[in-house]
């Protein structure tokens, strides 16, 4: 169940989970504020502690909020649109056999049946941006269980609205964002091992902070890398 707080004209989701610490984000594209604290706090200790924060999520705000955002994707003969932080220009075939996409010199070949839509474009494109993604992550999984001493169960790719990764403790498994295939591989690295680190530490305080340096030196670097990037021109639901 979702609470909302008002805190001084910034609205809040507040959502309760079995956990020991507070945990406050803010997430793109919009800046939407989400708070997950323990079962046993009570909404007043909350939101005393989200006004502690005010000057933290005001400044994360305007950082959302002035990162680029793509122009509208119409999904067009020569439209730029990018793998692993590539450009490529789209190409388009019509012909009457199943649809396929091709990574030809600088171009995507998108060849479907005559007369598509952009939607159906647009979904032909998607699965091909899954299946690269599919194709990517197992070696750098491997890679990273060996270094962080941990092992998944299974990882899912799948369209995030918030995060470029998440991390399930319990399976244990982790989520990519089907748009990291769009990104550097730099990033599709730093997601991964930022959510494997954390089947070793839940919470981002100082003792994940050392882990990371130890682990991937240069992820401030590629975090900051991945967070100047365009983010889809489309705003997302929570």
């Amino acid at each position: 169940m979702v609470t909302q707080l008002e805190l001084a004209g910034i609205a809040a989701d507040v959502i309760k989970k079995d956990i020991r610490n507070v945990h406050l984000s803010v997430y793109l594209p919009t800046g939407k504020v989400r708070i997950s604290a323990p079962l046993r706090m009570d909404l007043s200790t909350i939101r005393l502690f989200a006004i502690a924060k005010l000057g933290w999520i005001r400044q994360q705000q305007k950082k959302v909020n002035a990162q680029p955002r793509e122009t509208p994707r119409e999904y067009l003969e020569r439209e730029s649109h990018y793998l692993w932080g590539k450009r490529y220009l789209l190409k388009i075939e019509e012909h009457d056999a199943p649809p396929e996409v091709e990574l030809r010199h600088k171009q995507i070949v998108l060849r479907l049946r005559p007369n598509p839509t952009p939607q159906k474009k647009q979904a032909i494109l998607d699965d091909w941006y899954r299946t690269q993604l599919k194709t990517a992550a197992p070696a750098l999984i491997a890679k990273w269980e060996r270094l962080i001493g941990v092992k998944l169960d299974r990882f899912y790719i799948q369209r995030m609205k918030t995060k470029w990764g998440s991390c399930s403790r319990t399976t244990p498994a982790i989520r990519l964002n089907t748009d990291l295939a769009r990104k550097p591989k730099e990033s599709l690295e730093y997601i991964i091992v930022h959510e494997m680190a954390h089947l070793r530490e839940p919470t981002h305080n100082a003792r994940f902070t050392t882990l990371m340096d130890q682990l991937l030196p240069d992820w401030r670097h590629r975090r900051d890398q991945l967070n100047q990037l365009p983010v889809r021109h489309e705003t997302w639901d929570h």
